[in-house]
């Protein structure tokens, strides 16, 4: 196959960078793939909303002061401000492609706030956002006549000067290599620009807020092709997530509940933020995760509790919906009973280096959204800059490659993919069994707080696990599950080596031993 624009990934990243691709070169032929269903992605489950500048009390420097705090000196500062002020148009274009945002009875947004934030700046729709936002871009996407949308298409390899015939000094995308799930064929799609909107990569860790398909793809692709990773030692793990027994993905208790005044507990009913921070349940994700970790593991309990029995019912049900109803499903009324939750992995601030374009280290080959590390987040993103930061930088990313499209040409001298030599595996226990061994092995070892000790023995596994893989990985006919265990090692495995690498606590990261 062949294409003008290659877009991997269908969350607000992808899809709004297909929108203005496509509304930019109407003559151009744009090509999405997905691996799941068209409207699977991490934006999907996006609860809490879009942080953006808007009530006359509120003003730009407050937001990026807020997110710079959160960063913790680890910002870019001209991506913060210019991610910020670019908030306002966000909204305005978001609600002409059909995105709702709650209002008050007066007609104006009712703005939350969540934690670090010194003001309430979030607009959202009731506690499913993610959702709203992806209903409206997909259905926007469908009317697009120069796009073509292709679902459970996994995306293996990206095509560089390592399959081209004819050589080029610079490192160079030519597109990918796709396997067709349905199927099992690998298509080499040609394309002369190359966007990788392939989000997180939360089942790294065995508890996490991610979907099943949030696999680190991006990211380990962009590695092999020899593209640069920076941060990605910056696991952020949302401090509240539903307890449910050896359930995976967790259910997530949206920040905003505690912005609306929700307050945690021991089991035993005792508050213990303020021993933490002044802010107590409004402090940073990171600040609020460790401290339950620490008060889990003094107790030895398994979960705390999330209060909001002193909350106003009607608002409560209005605002928080969907988490009312999944609460009275384990039969729990939120509204007069404590809420269990725990620590879950739920974002990455790191990922494939980009610079203010969304352009890689790679020619014609751009990263955006929670696999791209723009400088935004630092050391720890502030609550609901991700979905502001995936718009805006998609549409930096679409403006850059619309003016390069003309000059770059369709690089034709590429190797098919060489499947010769493989076969159908007669077990696949080995792929689960590892998975699960990696999940497990980034939890105990590579988790919230970190020693060097438990780094060096996590790499030493994921290495057995890694050869193990590798060598199945060389005789077996590809599949998706095979493909991505292949992918969640190499990102264990970078989280692991930088987390070794890195000397100094900052933000989401945290190592008790540092001088070791």
């Amino acid at each position: 196959m062949q294409t003008d624009f290659l877009i991997i990934g269908s969350g607000l990243a992808g899809l709004n960078y297909v929108i203005t691709v496509a509304r930019k070169n109407p003559d151009k032929h744009i090509l999405a793939v997905t691996k799941g269903n068209e409207d699977e992605s991490n934006t999907k489950y996006a609860q809490g909303g879009v942080a953006i500048v808007h009530k006359s009390t509120d003003s730009f420097e407050k937001h990026i002061q807020d997110t710079l705090i959160a960063g913790d000196g680890l910002c870019d500062e001209e991506i913060v401000n210019m991610v910020i002020n670019e908030g306002p148009k966000c909204l305005e274009e978001l609600i002409q492609l059909g995105v709702n945002f709650d209002k008050d009875d007066l007609g104006n947004f009712d703005l939350g706030k969540e934690g670090g934030h010194s003001e309430n700046r979030v607009v959202h729709f009731q506690d499913i956002t993610g959702h709203e936002i992806e209903r409206s871009l997909i259905r926007e996407v469908k009317e697009l006549k120069n796009v073509q949308l292709l679902d459970h298409h996994f995306a293996l390899d990206l095509i560089t000067n390592h399959h081209a015939e004819v050589k080029e000094t610079e490192l160079s995308c030519y597109g990918a290599y796709v396997l067709n799930q349905r199927t099992n064929e690998v298509i080499k799609i040609l394309s002369k620009i190359t966007f990788l909107a392939t989000g997180g990569i939360g089942q790294v860790y065995s508890h996490t807020t991610n979907p099943l398909i949030a696999t680190g793809d991006g990211i380990a692709m962009a590695y092999r092709a020899k593209a640069e990773i920076r941060g990605i030692e910056f696991v952020q793990f949302h401090p509240t997530a539903l307890y449910e027994h050896d359930v995976s993905p967790t259910f997530l208790i949206s920040e905003a509940v505690r912005g609306f005044g929700a307050k945690l507990r021991t089991i035993d009913g005792k508050t213990f933020m303020e021993n933490y921070d002044e802010r107590e349940e409004l402090a940073s994700r990171d600040i609020v995760a460790r401290a339950i970790d620490s008060e889990l593991k003094k107790r030895g309990d398994q979960y705390v509790y999330l209060d909001c029995t002193q909350l106003n019912e009607h608002e409560f049900k209005e605002h928080f919906p969907n988490i009312y109803e999944k609460c009275l499903s384990l039969g729990i009324d939120p509204l007069k009973q404590l809420i269990p939750v725990v620590p879950a992995q739920h974002y990455l601030c790191g990922g494939i280096h980009t610079n203010t374009w969304g352009e890689t280290g790679i020619r014609n080959l751009f990263a955006c959204g929670e696999c791209a590390h723009t400088g935004l987040h630092g050391a720890n993103r502030l609550a609901s800059n991700s979905l502001l930061e995936a718009f805006v930088f998609s549409k930096r990313c679409a403006t850059r490659a619309s003016e390069l499209i003309e000059t770059v040409p369709l690089n034709s001298a590429i190797k098919n993919w060489d499947s010769k030599g493989t076969s159908t595996p007669e077990e696949l226990i080995l792929i689960t069994h590892n998975r699960n061994a990696v999940q497990n092995i980034m939890w105990d070892y590579v988790g919230i707080v970190r020693s060097n000790k438990r780094l060096k023995r996590a790499l030493k596994r994921l290495e057995s696990i890694y050869s193990e893989t590798e060598e199945l990985y060389k005789r077996s006919t590809l599949s998706p599950q095979l493909c991505e265990l292949r992918n969640l090692i190499t990102v264990a495995y970078l989280i692991t080596q930088h987390s070794l690498e890195r000397m100094e606590n900052k933000g989401g990261f945290y190592k008790i031993d540092l001088d070791d």
